[in-house]
């Protein structure tokens, strides 16, 4: 299989456009557009029944105590951990493309609805669920594709890691708010073919 993008370069740095926050001069970063990145896929193979996707930063650091305070930096030999960004599964046989901002236009406070999304498919919730837990203002399930906010004094780029999988099941084996742990788990015994494409970003202005 082969995955490109009109909107992301393979280890190329990821437009604000489809970011969740972006750099600001005042205030370290304000809200991105939020968009959903326009993705295609081919070579599939036969027998293929639907297609999962999913999105992980592999890159988040594993300990917050630093993450976003003045006068500290998030070391960038820090552990890391997974974060899910996207976690979309169910996409019809026939589909083999996404268009820009189809699954996300903007930042959504307190989530965007799902499981259920365009074209049939199911969403999960990404990690920005657990992220905001302690935010009133924010707090809430967050289904579907949102962008990269990495903190803005780590010293490590993150990666951004889309990832397209063939499978031989119409349907899933999730339900409810699943997560991208439990959809990876639920693909392992049903994949056909994958193929990946990564982007890059960055919101330390010495990296930028």
């Amino acid at each position: 299989m082969k995955l490109t993008s009109q909107s992301i370069q393979d280890n190329q740095p990821i437009d604000g456009q489809f970011a969740f926050c972006i750099p600001n001069d005042k205030s370290h970063v304000c809200l991105g557009s939020n968009q959903s990145p326009a993705l295609s896929w081919s070579d599939v193979p036969a027998g293929t029944r639907s297609f999962a996707l999913i999105c992980v930063d592999p890159d988040v650091p594993s300990v917050g105590d630093d993450v976003n305070i003045e006068g500290r930096a998030v070391a960038a030999d820090l552990p890391r951990v997974d974060f899910y960004h996207w976690v979309l599964v169910d996409l019809p046989a026939t589909t083999h493309t996404l268009s820009a901002g189809q699954f996300s236009s903007e930042v959504t406070p307190c989530g965007k609805a799902g499981p259920g999304a365009p074209l049939g498919a199911r969403q999960g919730i990404n990690d920005y669920t657990v992220w905001f837990a302690g935010d009133p203002d924010m707090r809430g399930d967050y289904y579907g594709y949102d962008g990269p906010c990495p903190p803005w004094n780590d010293q490590r780029v993150h990666r951004y890691v889309f990832t397209v999988y063939a499978l031989d099941v119409d349907t899933l084996d999730v339900q409810g708010k699943f997560t991208g742990a439990e959809a990876l788990s639920a693909i392992k015994n049903h994949v056909l073919g994958q193929a990946s494409l990564t982007g890059t970003y960055t919101l330390n202005p010495a990296l930028r």
